[in-house]
């Protein structure tokens, strides 16, 4: 007996379309691992009593893996790349921006600010306070560098303008990390942050010299093997930016470049339903090494 189509299984069927059509020209090997990571993947979320977000891109060939990626998690840390391209791209029409020196005063660093606590008597340039942003979590520079666009809604308009109509900034630091359930304020989701990253750093929403410099903010600085960097293996290049917020919120959002290989970009994302779980780290290192690993294994 023939049946017609319910809407809810043609709502399914748009949803996993864009990841079905961008495996098919994927090496059937390929294909069959990143379907065997997404079993791995809701094993891992299961054993960790949380939720959790990945999406993946090998831009080799389109591959996507993904795992509750269209669900919206919270920015919390990660929001720092839509800002500071924001800043670069206004800084490319406008060369006196980046050297830009802006002053402050004590009660503009609040808790969180490694680097701009130290210069409050000299102040910082827009440059330096995107570095620190970036590189240190700094969250008084990521105030201040709201401030110089117009606020968090100049962050989520620019992000819009780029072609990510998912990602949305409601609120300053400290208060955009501290996202309940079912709270759509100061959230993403994976995939559109997967594919933001994608057009930021690889793409041409940025001209070059713009695009090599939020690449070098996001590789510089003293990064330690948490996160995705303690899931992938030694040697490859990375790019990003982690946060952490309430209800254990613990994201991170990079491209990767394995040796000798076009770059992986990834999100990955998990929170807790208890406000004061402590974050989770593991957790998203354990996402990149499922994910990284289908990939690159070998057929």
């Amino acid at each position: 007996m023939e049946h017609s189509p319910t809407r809810r299984s043609l709502l399914l069927a748009a949803v996993a379309a864009p990841f079905v059509a961008a495996c098919s020209s994927a090496p059937v090997a390929e294909q069959g691992h990143a379907h065997a990571a997404q079993a791995e993947l809701a094993a891992l979320e299961k054993a960790s009593n949380g939720r959790l977000g990945v999406a993946a891109l090998d831009t080799s060939n389109g591959t996507r893996i993904a795992h509750h990626a269209r669900e919206r998690f919270p920015l919390c840390g990660t929001y720092a790349v839509v800002t500071a391209a924001a800043i670069l791209a206004r800084g490319s029409l406008d060369a006196s921006l980046l050297p830009r020196r802006i002053l402050y005063r004590r009660y503009d660093v609040v808790a969180g600010s490694p680097v701009t606590e130290n210069h409050v008597d000299t102040g910082m340039t827009i440059a330096q306070l995107c570095a620190a942003m970036l590189q240190s979590g700094d969250k008084g520079a990521g105030n201040l560098l709201m401030g110089v666009l117009g606020g968090p809604q100049a962050v989520t308009s620019f992000a819009h303008e780029s072609g990510d109509t998912v990602f949305r900034l409601d609120h300053w630091e400290p208060e955009l990390n501290r996202v309940a359930p079912g709270d759509e304020r100061d959230t993403s989701t994976p995939v559109a942050m997967v594919d933001q990253l994608q057009r930021l750093l690889l793409g041409d929403t940025l001209r070059e010299p713009q695009r090599a410099q939020l690449t070098e903010w996001m590789t510089g600085g003293a990064r330690g093997a948490t996160g995705i960097a303690a899931g992938v293996p030694p040697g490859w290049r990375i790019a990003d930016k982690a946060g952490s917020g309430g209800y254990g919120t613990t994201t991170d959002v990079a491209v990767l470049w394995p040796p000798s290989r076009a770059p992986i970009v990834l999100a990955v994302s998990f929170t807790q339903p208890s406000a004061d779980a402590a974050a989770r780290a593991d957790v998203v290192a354990s996402a990149a090494r499922i994910a990284t690993g289908a990939f690159t294994a070998t057929a």
